[in-house]
């Protein structure tokens, strides 16, 4: 598995993905970096992808992937991701010591218009699809939060440092440090008192 990881890093460095030290794969994610958009990853980062490396189950491998020109996706040092999509338009972006739980899933837009005639607009598109028909806005995460299993942060969230995103929240909005975070939709049930020693 270590030649695979080592192998797999060099597909990333030719993608121009840029990662600090110490990138830990268990198991080989999809990380794709579209020509003019920006994938980092800081130190210290964890990737898993293999079905046993999170005992939660991982229903698939972690795929991060910028999706035009001009897209910005940033993992601070520290992250641990298990089995989620990362998936950019516009920008995500994750501050360090942020644990992303089992299955999560985080879009920065709607993968499809919501008007019926732009819909049909898309379908008809040869391009390959015009972006400006798809609703799309900047994902931030703060430091220090976790990100609880099969949830999903939709587009335009920010969530302050140290919130704590129950599992299986459908998260969408701006919420304030240190927030606990839960249900669909996703609300604030408590703020925490996290006092950093």
């Amino acid at each position: 598995m270590l030649l695979n990881s080592n192998w797999f890093k060099v597909v990333m460095k030719l993608t121009k993905v840029k990662y600090g030290k110490n990138l830990l794969l268990k198991g080989i994610p999809v990380i794709f970096n579209k020509k003019g958009a920006t994938l980092t990853l800081g130190n210290n980062v964890t990737i898993k992808s293999s079905f046993l490396s999170n005992l939660v189950g991982l229903y698939s491998k972690t795929i991060i992937v910028t999706r035009f020109k001009d897209a910005v996706i940033e993992i601070g040092d520290n992250v641990g991701i298990s089995g989620a999509t990362i998936y950019a338009r516009k920008g995500i972006y994750i501050g360090e010591n942020t644990c992303i739980g089992g299955n999560c899933k985080i879009l920065d837009n709607d993968f499809h218009p919501i008007d019926l005639n732009d819909r049909i607009k898309l379908l008809h598109d040869i391009n390959g699809g015009n972006s400006d028909l798809i609703p799309s806005k900047e994902i931030r995460i703060g430091k220090n939060c976790f990100i609880g299993c099969n949830s999903i942060i939709l587009k335009g969230t920010v969530l302050g440092d140290g919130c704590v995103v129950g599992a299986g929240a459908v998260v969408s909005g701006k919420f304030e440090d240190n927030c606990i975070i839960v249900g669909n939709p996703a609300k604030v049930v408590r703020q925490l008192d996290n006092n950093m020693v």
